[in-house]
């Protein structure tokens, strides 16, 4: 499989995807930060102002055409910051769950975060519908999953309660109510939540590769290891694997992350100020599968990726 998978052409600082089929249009969308990694600036304030860019696919994921960014999102003027969407269609409505800042902070500390819905037809025309309230007013990585009995679950990164993943529950994906935490053993950030294989999984970025927990129920979560810790030896793919989605079609999984792929322990600029090699980022895609009851992925291992139409 052709690695990087993607890098974006504009500010080379594709993170955090989400990969969703586009029914409208008949291809795949891939939405992401649109992090701005060529822009100069005091400390973090490329990975703030950032849009969502989009990535197509007519051909079932192997090549990716970049399309721009998301328009129509914002509700108050000036430049804002929109962090690692979240995707589902239900009923022939997509809904996007998305992390939303004000302005371009240079920081990360000091401000607040939230996760505000959106609605579209078709992944181009957006209705904002509301910023949820949920645990703390510190919450971005949304991920949302249908429970057994027809409700969703919203799990999401909670920063105000120690970088946690909470849980919220709605019946119909306007309205949700806070479950509390769910994963608690140690601080990390977007997860994401699939089923194969027979059971269901969450993974975690824990900024040493993805933690991994395994449920029956989408209630009890077991910790089932650590997968993309190691680093790979396809190009852009020699760190670990970032804030991850997961596309699973019949008994098929693809773990689609991404890559600081130049950075190492400190930063190269003597200034402390991340220099534009620190910042690039790169999306590549990898196969999971399931052995002996533990969820594996060897990044390195040769596959043709072969998206069909849900």
């Amino acid at each position: 499989m052709k690695a990087p998978l993607f890098r974006d052409p504009i500010y080379d600082g594709a993170a955090d995807p989400v990969v969703v089929w586009n029914e409208p249009a008949q291809e795949w969308w891939m939405v992401y930060t649109n992090r701005r990694a060529t822009a100069e600036g005091p400390k973090f304030a490329w990975v703030h102002g950032t849009d969502l860019g989009v990535a197509s696919s007519a051909d079932g994921g192997r090549t990716w055409k970049y399309r721009g960014t998301l328009q129509g999102l914002d509700t108050e003027w000036g430049r804002n910051t929109f962090w690692a969407p979240e995707i589902i269609r239900r009923e022939g409505l997509y809904h996007m769950y998305v992390s939303y800042i004000q302005g371009v902070p240079d920081d990360w500390p000091g401000h607040r975060r939230d996760i505000r819905h959106y609605t579209s037809p078709d992944l181009i025309r957006w209705k904002y519908v509301s910023t949820l309230e949920l645990s703390s007013d510190r919450v971005i990585d949304a991920c949302v999953y249908p429970l057994p009995d027809g409700r969703f679950r919203m799990w999401y990164k909670d920063e105000a309660n120690g970088s946690h993943t909470y849980a919220a529950d709605s019946d119909d994906l306007y309205r949700w109510s806070v479950v509390g935490p769910v994963i608690a053993d140690r601080p990390h950030e977007g997860p994401n939540v699939f089923r194969l294989a027979g059971a269901y999984w969450m993974i975690v970025d824990e900024w040493r590769g993805q933690g991994v927990y395994r449920s029956d129920d989408l209630e009890r979560w077991e910790r089932n290891g650590l997968i993309l810790d190691t680093p790979g030896s396809r190009e852009d793919d020699g760190t670990i694997g970032l804030h991850a989605d997961v596309v699973v079609q019949g008994e098929e999984a693809y773990i689609f992350y991404f890559t600081h792929p130049e950075r190492g322990g400190a930063l190269s600029s003597p200034s402390g100020i991340a220099a534009y090699a620190d910042r690039r980022s790169s999306i590549q895609v990898a196969k999971l599968r399931v052995a002996d009851g533990k969820l594996v992925c060897d990044r390195d291992e040769p596959f043709e990726l072969r998206l069909t139409a849900p």
